[in-house]
């Protein structure tokens, strides 16, 4: 999205990302960059929390207005489950129990589209 944000604002379309992986975001250049601290694929906050998305939509919507330099970030005020702050730590861990049953869904699921792949080829 970073990049798209660049080309649309290169022919005249204003843009504002909201994410939660700054580095990237800023690293790739935008011009307005709206920062949530949350899990990666929560960038407007926890599900069903409509007060919480309303919030940030609209605080993205005031950056896209009051913006005045480029490649601006504004973090957004909200935490992610603030009765759980431990939840970075937990985030994307593999439990030790399903490592064999994954990885073994892996190898099917690459089998599968190598299958696909060939019959499309031949």
């Amino acid at each position: 999205m970073s990049l798209v944000a660049r080309h649309l604002e290169a022919n005249g379309l204003p843009t504002v990302i909201v994410g939660s992986a700054r580095d990237v975001v800023e690293y790739c250049g935008v011009p307005r960059f709206l920062f949530t601290d949350f899990p990666l694929g929560n960038p407007c906050g926890l599900p069903w929390e409509r007060a919480m998305q309303r919030a940030i939509v609209g605080q993205a919507l005031d950056l896209l207005e009051t913006a005045d330099r480029p490649r601006t970030t504004v973090q957004a005020p909200f935490t992610w489950k603030a009765d759980d702050p431990g939840w970075r730590g937990r985030y994307g861990r593999v439990d030790p129990a399903e490592r064999d049953r994954l990885l073994a869904a892996g190898r099917e699921r690459r089998e599968r589209q190598a299958a696909a792949s060939a019959l499309k080829e031949g």
